[in-house]
């Protein structure tokens, strides 16, 4: 149903299909067919990209608007063909930029809930960021080293990295 709509607007507009993309379950976060249509923007095979909906092109509102610039520093237009969103005229223009309004937003949000969550947790005595493993064989690590054992060898009989064992021996 899909496909045949969107060759239909293809075909009322004159455009030529150049390539068509279909992704079954693409919820993945590496989509191989998306990307291969924005090479193909890159290469400027293209001239404009005709989508369904707009979830069918972003997972989330920094994604599609990463592409959508994309998409418009490259001079390639996009058509989302069921939210009536053609970025081809100015009010789709303006539309976008609604969308860049709301992706920052949506970025602000995450991140002062994070720095709420961080401080809420120092204040409640929690000791955030990775664990200092290695700090806590320095001892072990020198001792190693003195009785002539590579630095290499150090790292994995203690089950640290090679990094800090140079670090802890500097």
């Amino acid at each position: 149903m899909q496909s045949r709509a969107l060759r239909e607007y293809a075909t009322r507009r004159g455009w030529t299909i150049a390539l068509q993309v279909k992704e079954i379950g693409s919820g993945a976060s590496q989509r191989q067919l998306r990307e291969k249509l924005l090479d193909a923007a890159r290469r400027r095979e293209i001239d404009v990209v005709l989508v369904w909906r707009l979830d069918r092109w972003g997972r989330s509102v920094a994604d599609l608007l990463a592409t959508l610039q994309e998409l418009d520093h490259l001079g390639v237009g996009f058509i989302s063909l069921t939210e009536a969103l053609d970025l081809t005229t100015p009010a789709g223009r303006a539309m976008a930029g609604l969308l860049a309004v709301f992706a920052e937003f949506e970025r602000e949000i995450l991140c002062e809930r994070v720095r709420a969550g961080l401080a809420h947790a120092r204040r409640n005595g929690q000791k955030l960021g990775r664990p200092r493993t290695a700090a806590r064989k320095a001892g072990e690590v020198r001792a190693q080293h003195r009785a002539g054992i590579s630095k290499a060898e150090i790292a994995r009989r203690l089950q640290i990295g090679r990094t800090s064992v140079r670090r802890i021996l500097a």
